[in-house]
């Protein structure tokens, strides 16, 4: 399957008290990846604002395993996990920069919905890269 990697270096203003990742900034990076990820499969976020519609985050989960520190580079990885009818899945990592040491793993998962926040199903160009890449359809 697909996958999109996007490498970040930490910022100072990324860091807590104690030096290392607030924890917050994770899904932050999250969200990168899946834009990078996103216009690398040929459909950037502003295209579907274009037509109306909007995906907005309905669920994320974030399990850390490591921090990361000021200075570091890291990779976000992400790939599609399912399209549904009216939503859409992706699952992420964030590794160190040479891809040996796993950061933080979770996902994220959004609605497809209108101008208006009403549900509506997962555009045709989203369907598309289902056949395309392989891409799980759900139940």
């Amino acid at each position: 399957m697909v996958s999109n990697l996007t490498k970040v270096r930490v910022i100072y203003a990324d860091t807590d008290a104690m030096g290392i990742v607030y924890h917050t900034n994770y899904i932050r990076w999250f969200e990168m990846g899946r834009n990078e990820f996103m216009r690398q499969l040929g459909i950037a976020y502003s295209q579907l604002e274009g037509l109306g519609l909007n995906l907005p985050l309905t669920k994320v989960s974030c399990h850390f395993h490591a921090p990361a520190s000021y200075d570091h580079l890291i990779v976000i990885e992400t790939k599609f996990d399912y399209i549904k009818r009216a939503s859409i899945r992706f699952n992420s990592k964030i590794w160190d920069e040479k891809q040996t040491k796993l950061l933080v793993e979770g996902y994220t998962i959004h609605a497809c919905t209108n101008n208006e926040g009403k549900i509506r199903r997962i555009p045709k160009i989203l369907i598309e890269l289902i056949d395309k890449y392989n891409i799980n359809k759900g139940e």
